[in-house]
C-alpha cells in the first residue's frame, strides 16, 4: 500500500472513530438529561405526598381529596429526609455531561434543595410550626378563600365536591395540631406577638356562625354548575352542612378559644423574632432565604437607608412640581388626608383599575415581545379576608387554562385607598409585573415543573417592582401625582429594608417601625400599620423585593453599557422571565452569559 493511501484510509478512519465518539458523547448527554429529567420528577412526586395542596397549584388534581400535614414532628423528619435524599441523588449526576439549559435546571434544583436541607436541619422549620397561625397568609384563611369555591379549588363536577369534602375534613386535625405545637410554643417561650393575637381573633371569629348557610364554606352549594345531577346536588347539600356545623365550625371556635383564653396570657410584648430562643439564627435564614444572597441584616439595613435618602429626595421634586407649600412631612399628610385623593365608592376603586388594564395593555409591545397567553380578571377582596389584606395581590391562573388569573384589589375601607398609587400598584400586580412573570413561566413548557411553578420571592417580587420602574417607557405616569405613586413604592419598599431588619435584628418595636414608615413615605397610617404587623409576622420577606429590583436593574445597566446600540430591551426582558423564577445569582450568571453571547 502506498504512502498516499495508506494516509487516505487512515483519514477515513479517523472520521469514522470521531464521528462514533461524537456520537456515544451525544447518547450519554441525552441519558443524562433524560436521568435529571426524571429525578425532577421523583422529586415531585414524593413532594406532593407531603404537601398535597401544591399539587393543586401545579395543575395536578389527583391529591384534591388531601389536606396534609405542614406541622408535625414527623412532617418534618419525612421533609429533611426527601430534601437530603434528593440532594444525594442530584450529585450523581455528572453536571458537565448536560445541556446549558439542563445545567441551569441543576443549578436551581441543587439550590433549592440546600435552601430546604438548612431550614429542615437547623431548626428554623420547627420554629415556624410553633407559630402557624397569623393574621395574615396563614392556614384558616386560607382554607376559607379555598372554600368559596372561587380560588384554586376547583368546583366543576361531582368528583370535585366530594374532593373538597375530602380536603377539608383534613383541616381538622391541622386545628388540633396547630393548637398542640402553639402549647408547645409556649413552654419554650416562642409566641406571637399580643397585638397580633389580637388581629388574629376576629378573622376566626367570622367562620363561626349560627346558620351554616351564612358560611363561605357554603358558598359551593349556592353555584352549583348545571351538569350536577339533583341527586347528587340533595347528597352533597347534607354532607356540606354536616360538615360545615359539626367540624368545620367547631374546628374554628377550639382554635378561637384557645388563642384567646390559653395564648393570649402567654403572647409576647416583643415584636420582632429576633428576641426569640434560637431568634437571630432563625431570621439570619429568612434573609438568605428570600433575597437569595449572602447578605447580612447590618448590610441590608444600611443598603435601606441609602436608597431611602436617594427616592426622598426625588419625591421633594415632585412636590415642588405640583407647587406644593410646606415642608415634606405637611406634604406626606396632605397625600395621605386630602379628599381629591380618594375615591367614594368600592366600586369606583375597582373600575379605575379595569380602566388601567384597558389602557396599558396597548402599550405593552413597545417593550415586551414575550407576553403570556393566561388572561387575568380584576376583582375586589372577598370582605371576610379584606381587613388583613394588602391593598391588592395577585393569584395566578389555572395551568390547564380552567381559571384566568386574578388581580385583587382591596376595597375595605376605600378611604384609605390613595388614587395615586394605582398605575405602579396595578404594574407590580398584574402586568406586566407578577402576572407577565409567573404566567409566562407556567407556559414554558419545555422547563421542568419546578421551574415553571416554583418561585424565588427575590425573583419574583423583585420582577415586580422592577416592572413599576418601567411606568414611564410605557407611557404611563404622566400625572406627577401617578409618578409620585410609583417613588412611593419604590421609597416604601426601601424603608421595608430598614424597618424588617430594624423589627427582627434591632429590636424595634412596632411602634419605631410604623413612626418610620410614616416619616419616610408618604403612606396613610392604616397602611403602615398593616405593613408592620405583616413584618412581625413574615420576618426578612419583605427584603426581596427591593433587593430583587436592584440586582435587575444593575444587569440592565451592565447589558445596555457593555451591548451600546445592540441593546434590545425586549430581548433583555425575554432573558430575563423565559425562564423562569431562578436565585439572584443564578440570574446574574444567566445574563452575563447572555451579554457576552451578543458581544460575540
Amino acid at each position: 500500500m502506498d504512502k498516499q493511501n495508506f494516509k487516505t484510509i487512515l483519514s477515513l478512519l479517523l472520521v469514522i472513530f470521531t464521528s462514533a465518539c461524537d456520537r456515544v458523547s451525544t447518547d450519554q448527554a441525552e441519558g443524562k438529561n433524560m436521568q435529571l429529567h426524571a429525578l425532577f420528577d421523583e422529586y415531585r412526586e414524593a413532594n406532593f405526598e407531603l404537601n398535597p395542596i401544591g399539587a393543586m397549584f401545579e395543575g395536578d388534581y389527583r391529591f384534591n381529596d388531601r389536606f396534609g400535614d405542614g406541622l408535625s414532628e414527623q412532617y418534618l423528619t419525612d421533609s429533611l429526609a426527601l430534601e437530603q435524599e434528593y440532594l444525594d441523588k442530584l450529585r450523581v449526576i455528572n453536571r458537565r455531561q448536560l445541556s446549558s439549559q439542563d445545567r441551569l435546571s441543576y443549578d436551581i434544583f441543587e439550590y433549592d434543595r440546600l435552601m430546604s436541607v438548612e431550614y429542615f436541619r437547623d431548626g428554623n422549620a420547627r420554629l415556624d410550626t410553633l407559630m402557624p397561625v397569623t393574621q395574615m397568609f396563614s392556614t384558616p384563611s386560607f382554607v376559607a378563600l379555598l372554600g368559596t369555591g372561587t380560588s384554586a379549588q376547583p368546583f366543576n363536577t361531582v368528583e370535585d365536591y366530594d374532593n373538597w369534602l375530602g380536603r377539608l375534613g383534613g383541616f381538622i386535625p391541622w386545628v388540633d395540631q396547630a393548637i398542640a405545637n402553639m402549647r408547645i410554643g409556649m413552654s419554650e417561650g416562642v409566641v406571637l406577638p399580643d397585638l397580633i393575637v389580637e388581629r388574629i381573633l376576629p378573622l376566626l371569629q367570622a367562620h363561626i356562625v349560627e346558620d351554616v348557610t351564612d358560611s363561605v364554606f357554603y358558598q359551593p352549594l349556592k353555584n352549583f354548575p348545571d351538569n350536577i345531577p339533583e341527586q347528587d346536588r340533595e347528597r352533597l347539600v347534607a354532607a356540606y352542612e354536616s360538615t360545615i356545623a359539626n367540624k368545620v365550625i367547631p374546628a374554628y371556635q377550639r382554635l378561637r378559644d384557645f388563642m384567646a383564653e390559653e395564648y393570649l396570657p402567654h403572647a409576647r410584648e416583643s415584636h420582632g423574632i429576633g428576641a426569640l430562643p434560637g431568634g437571630k439564627k432563625w431570621y439570619a435564614h429568612k434573609v438568605k432565604y428570600h433575597t437569595t444572597t449572602d447578605m447580612t441584616p447590618e448590610q441590608i439595613h444600611e443598603i435601606g437607608k441609602t436608597y431611602a435618602e436617594e427616592l426622598y429626595k426625588e419625591i421633594g421634586g415632585i412636590k415642588n412640581t405640583v407647587g406644593f407649600e410646606g415642608d415634606m412631612k405637611a406634604f406626606f399628610r396632605f397625600l395621605r388626608e386630602d379628599p381629591q385623593f380618594y375615591f367614594d365608592e368600592p366600586e369606583q376603586l375597582v373600575q379605575s383599575y379595569r380602566d388601567i388594564k384597558t389602557d396599558i395593555e396597548q402599550r405593552l409591545p413597545r417593550l415586551f415581545g414575550l407576553i403570556p397567553e393566561s388572561e387575568y380578571v380584576i376583582k375586589p377582596v372577598e370582605e371576610f379576608r379584606a381587613a388583613s389584606s394588602a391593598a391588592a395581590h395577585y393569584m395566578a391562573p389555572a395551568p390547564d387554562g380552567s381559571r384566568p388569573a386574578v388581580f385583587y384589589v382591596n376595597t375595605h375601607d376605600v378611604g384609605s385607598r390613595p388614587d395615586w398609587e394605582r398605575e405602579a400598584l396595578f404594574i407590580h400586580e398584574a402586568v406586566p409585573g407578577h402576572h407577565f412573570q409567573i404566567a409566562l413561566a407556567q407556559e414554558q413548557e419545555d422547563l421542568p415543573a419546578f421551574r415553571r411553578f416554583g418561585g424565588q420571592t427575590a425573583f419574583v417580587e423583585g420582577w415586580a417592582l422592577y416592572a413599576e420602574t418601567l411606568g414611564e417607557e410605557l407611557g404611563l405616569y404622566t400625572d406627577p401625582y401617578q409618578r409620585l405613586g410609583a417613588l412611593s413604592n419604590d421609597i416604601w419598599r426601601a424603608n421595608r429594608l430598614v424597618v424588617d431588619t430594624g423589627l427582627h435584628a434591632f429590636g424595634w418595636t412596632r411602634e419605631q417601625a410604623i413612626a418610620w414608615m410614616e416619616t419616610n413615605c408618604p403612606i396613610t397610617h392604616a397602611n403602615a400599620v398593616a405593613e408592620v404587623e405583616r413584618y412581625m409576622v413574615m420576618p426578612g420577606q419583605a427584603l426581596a423585593y427591593k433587593i430583587g429590583q436592584l440586582k435587575i436593574r444593575e444587569l440592565r445597566r451592565k447589558a445596555e453599557d457593555m451591548l451600546g446600540d445592540r441593546f434590545d430591551i425586549k430581548a433583555f426582558h425575554r432573558q430575563v422571565l423565559a425562564d423562569g423564577s431562578m436565585p439572584l445569582t443564578l440570574l446574574e450568571q444567566k445574563i452575563v452569559n447572555w451579554i457576552s453571547s451578543q458581544g460575540s
